[in-house]
């Protein structure tokens, strides 16, 4: 009986720390802990893009997906960007869901502009470019590949029932 009671205390403890960090885990998904200016940027399609990615100029992250909703009256997505206080992004930059090749996650790219104005907390970006499906890329290449090779594989059929185009191809080959 002794030697039962230390168990039964380290399973108990076990399963206390399991359920805090639990709880802390169920709590902190879904939040951005980013101190920033908020920016707006409209796309049609926002492909894998979730909130927590990151906002990229250059390869550098200067801020993070904040919020994702869909416009009722559009169907654009509207995606809040939260960006680091100390970068300031010209009025005419451009925002776009780029992938981190073919394995990684989508971020957001922001090229930016020449315009000596700078967006102001809550302004959208003028200029957006929607993700890119890779799948419906790979299926149009596909089926295009597909279709010109089926094209030009029939044989060339004569017009005397059958017989090849060509007469080369019924003699024989030369002996060597």
């Amino acid at each position: 009986m002794t030697r039962k009671l230390p168990e039964l205390l380290t399973g108990f403890a076990v399963i206390i720390a399991s359920a805090v960090f639990l709880v802390y885990a169920l709590g902190a998904s879904g939040t951005v802990t980013t101190s920033g200016y908020p920016l707006r940027a409209q796309f049609s399609s926002i492909g894998g893009l979730t909130v927590g990615a990151d906002v990229k100029i250059g390869g550098v992250v200067i801020g993070h997906v904040a919020d994702e909703r869909l416009d009722p009256n559009t169907y654009a997505a509207i995606v809040r960007l939260v960006i680091d206080d100390g970068i300031k992004i010209p009025d005419d930059s451009s925002a776009a869901i780029s992938s981190d090749g073919l394995l990684g996650g989508d971020y957001v790219s922001v090229s930016p502009g020449g315009s000596n104005n700078m967006l102001a907390s809550g302004q959208s970006f003028p200029v957006t470019q929607s993700a890119i499906n890779i799948e419906d890329l790979l299926g149009k290449f596909i089926f295009s590949m597909g279709g010109a090779s089926s094209k030009t594989s029939a044989p060339a059929q004569g017009s005397a029932g059958g017989t090849p185009a060509n007469p080369a191809a019924l003699s024989p080959a030369p002996a060597q």
